[in-house]
């Protein structure tokens, strides 16, 4: 579902925010990519989705190339970044109809699908009032709603917990399980390590850009917790 292969990148400024990772998450993973901030984490899932260009390496979702082909990729996957940038001046329902638009969602689908998430996330009473009035929790409840109402194949999460209460936190989680039960795949970065742990069947640790390790859950924790496994990992010299 997403290849990352042999994957590099440099800023302007000569600093290599990425070195030669290798990452491949199949259909059906939830995956966690962990790092410490400045690992290089918001950086590769920026050239994921096509926002930052690079040249060493390739990014690949469902075996298509993001260099040769950005729109096929995009298409087949959805964005939620670690501070959602929303159109303030329309309403919620205008966004989702939007993002719906955009994919060519049918509309007897879209309204069954914004009533179903926003209905969890208890913001049918909200969605007719301007994003400008929205909290950040709003927010972000909101561009998740427009993350999985069009079915993509791929949601790359950056921070996804951030701004969310204990009940709307729960219920992310139970929608990303149930995503990837259903054939899905979600790739997300986190802090949040309890939460990867119990969450993720996946992971992959960097540190200064490059892979430290990566493999199933039990491959990396075995018998400790990932929290102290991180922190052995990314501490050494």
């Amino acid at each position: 579902m997403l290849t990352i292969r042999d994957f590099s990148f440099t800023y302007p400024n000569g600093k290599k925010a990425v070195d030669g990772l290798n990452i491949e998450v199949k259909p059906g993973d939830l995956y966690a990519f962990i790092g410490h901030n400045g690992a290089g984490k918001t950086t590769t899932i920026k050239c994921i989705m096509g926002i930052l260009d690079f040249e060493a390496g390739d990014i690949l979702i469902d075996g298509t190339s993001i260099k040769t082909d950005p729109l096929t990729c995009k298409r087949q996957t959805a964005y939620l970044p670690d501070n959602p940038d929303l159109y303030e001046s329309l309403t919620g329902l205008q966004y989702l109809n939007f993002v719906s638009d955009l994919f060519r969602i049918p509309l007897e689908e879209r309204k069954a699908d914004i009533e179903k998430y926003a209905t969890s996330f208890e913001m049918m009473g909200e969605l007719n009032n301007y994003i400008s009035s929205y909290s950040h929790g709003m927010r972000q409840k909101l561009a998740l709603i427009g993350a999985f109402i069009h079915h993509p194949k791929l949601i790359v999460m950056d921070e996804p917990f951030v701004g969310l209460d204990p009940k709307a936190s729960f219920i992310v989680k139970n929608m990303m399980k149930e995503f990837c039960a259903n054939g899905g795949a979600i790739f997300f970065s986190t802090h949040i390590l309890e939460v990867a742990e119990k969450l993720c069947n996946r992971l992959s640790i960097i540190k200064q850009g490059k892979l430290v390790v990566s493999g199933t859950m039990e491959e990396v924790t075995k018998d400790a917790s990932l929290e102290d496994v991180f922190l052995e990992l990314t501490e050494r010299a």
